[in-house]
């Protein structure tokens, strides 16, 4: 019996651990009237954040009647733009972001996105900022997402190689995993 408590006792601090890895703040409704949210992770020493609005679903199909549309950038959730946030450089492939704040969108093109890292930080978002701010274009990973969302959710996880910059909307994923430095 004391075998098992211990087990369990361990379990459930490592549960703790990872489930304390990801801070999410509620920052309350964007102009438009969506939520909105900072999600933030350490990973390998970096403070990474994600500020965001997310809409929701309301029986929408992401690609087919609601943005992303195929072919356009989308500013990657509701009202104002999508901002990341890191105080360490990040390397999605191999393309280096700096420590800084950055808008983010996304672009759906044949089945897969591109998350798009641009240099203006803030503003609404729409229309797109152009191709003269973008710092990078990184391809992404295409998934089911583990548990079907009515809200648009980013996170960042952290993992034993960096971490991964995840999408969740509807069924879909889009990932982009990065190393710190």
């Amino acid at each position: 019996m004391r075998a098992f408590m211990v087990a369990a006792t361990v379990s459930v601090a490592a549960l703790g651990i990872a489930v304390s890895a990801q801070k999410v703040t509620e920052l309350g409704k964007g102009s438009g009237g969506s939520p909105h949210v900072r999600s933030e992770s350490v990973v390998d020493g970096a403070n990474v954040a994600i500020e965001y609005g997310r809409p929701l679903l309301k029986g929408r199909t992401p690609g087919k009647d609601v943005d992303p549309y195929e072919g356009k950038e989308w500013r990657t959730g509701a009202d104002e733009q999508t901002t990341l946030i890191t105080d360490k450089a990040l390397k999605f492939g191999n393309v280096s972001v700096p420590a800084g704040r950055y808008g983010l969108h996304t672009m759906p093109v044949n089945g897969t996105w591109q998350l798009i890292v641009h240099k203006r930080p803030k503003g609404w978002g729409i229309p797109y900022p152009g191709k003269a701010d973008e710092l990078a274009r990184i391809p992404m990973t295409m998934g089911k997402a583990p548990k079907a969302g009515e809200n648009l959710t980013i996170a960042v996880e952290d993992s034993a190689q960096g971490g991964t910059l995840v999408i969740d909307w509807g069924t879909t994923r889009a990932s982009a995993p990065f190393t710190v430095g």
